[in-house]
């Protein structure tokens, strides 16, 4: 399967097969401890119009030593907050909320839906506006998945900015050919 995000107008779309059973991903993405792993801390109210906090810190997801953020995220402060509303909870198979950074109000789900011992998750993030925001939700959202992959299956985180920083310079190459 390619890891890499399907672009249909202002939607990215993401899949990822992970280990099941599908319990052990749902808490993966509403829990704030284990959420924090592979995206960020913060709380998410298990029902629709629930607020939802995202604390942002992925300098400190990996242990390993981490390249410098490319040069437009270096006066990002370490630690990046912000809150959305929940408007679909149907644990443990479709979560989907309002996602508002950099004054853009969007709206992310993730679906999963059981392989036999495997989930498949799907990520749909819609209403991009920006090609920036294009750019930098494609490598984001495919840096954190990457490193939830590793950590649901126990391997080694490897660093975010490192890994983001090259995969948003071939997102801008995949997506200027369309």
């Amino acid at each position: 399967m390619d890891n890499f995000g399907k672009l249909t107008g202002d939607v990215v779309q993401f899949q990822r097969v992970l280990p099941g059973p599908i319990e052990r991903v749902w808490a993966f993405l509403v829990d704030s401890e284990k959420r924090a792993r592979w995206l960020a801390a913060g709380t998410t109210a298990p029902l629709v119009g629930g607020a939802v906090e995202l604390s942002f810190e992925n300098a400190k997801l990996s242990a390993l030593p981490d390249a410098l953020p490319a040069e437009k995220y270096r006066e990002m402060p370490a630690c990046v907050t912000f809150t959305g509303v929940v408007t679909q909870y149907d644990a443990p198979h479709l979560l989907r909320y309002t996602w508002g950074f950099d004054g853009e109000e969007s709206e992310v789900s993730f679906e999963l839906v059981e392989q036999g011992d495997a989930v498949l998750l799907t990520l749909t993030h819609r209403r991009l506006k920006a090609s920036e925001s294009l750019l930098s939700v494609s490598a984001g959202w495919h840096t954190h998945l990457d490193i939830l992959t590793e950590v649901i299956r126990g391997g080694e985180v490897q660093p975010f900015w490192k890994r983001h920083n090259a995969l948003e310079v071939e997102y801008e190459l995949r997506y200027a050919s369309l």
